[in-house]
C-alpha cells in the first residue's frame, strides 16, 4: 500500500483531501475579523467544512470538535486539534478549512509538479473526534 493512501476499490486515495482557503474577512494571511459571510461562519475560524454524508458515515455531528492529521510518508506528525465541524455543500471526500490555522498540516515536501509551490489545496488528511477540552486559540 502506498504510504499516504488507502485502497477504495481499485483506486488508492486519501481518506479525505483538505483544501485550505481564506475567509471573507481575510486578505492573504492578514485576518481582519472572525466572520465569513460567504459561508455563514461568524465569530470563529477553527472550523472544518465537511459534506453532511461524510460526517454521518463517521458518526459525527455538525458542531462536533475534531482533530485533523496529515497522512504523509516522512514520519512527521502534522496535526491540529479542536476544529468545529460545519456541514457544508462540498464534494464528498473533500474538506476545507481556513489558513493560516491549517498551515501546519501542509508538508513542505509536497509541492506542485510544475510550480514547486506547496500543495495547500490538496492535503491528504484523516479526522478523528477531538480529545482536547479547550482548544480555541483565536479570540
Amino acid at each position: 500500500m502506498p504510504p499516504c493512501r488507502i485502497r477504495y476499490g481499485k483506486v488508492w486515495k486519501p481518506p479525505f483531501t483538505l483544501q485550505t482557503l481564506r475567509s471573507h474577512d481575510q486578505y492573504n494571511t492578514t485576518i481582519y475579523g472572525l466572520d465569513d459571510r460567504y459561508r455563514g461562519v461568524y465569530g470563529q475560524r477553527e472550523v472544518l467544512f465537511i459534506h453532511p454524508d461524510d460526517m454521518g458515515e463517521l458518526g459525527l455531528n455538525d458542531g462536533d470538535k475534531v482533530d485533523i492529521e496529515t497522512i504523509w510518508h516522512d514520519g512527521i506528525t502534522r496535526k491540529v486539534s479542536g476544529f468545529k465541524l460545519v456541514a457544508y455543500d462540498i464534494p464528498r471526500g473533500n474538506l476545507a478549512a481556513y489558513y493560516p490555522e491549517t498551515n501546519p498540516l501542509v508538508p513542505l515536501s509536497s509541492v506542485g509538479d510544475d510550480t514547486g509551490t506547496p500543495t495547500s489545496k490538496s492535503v491528504p488528511v484523516k479526522i478523528s473526534r477531538s480529545e482536547a477540552e479547550n482548544t480555541r486559540r483565536i479570540a
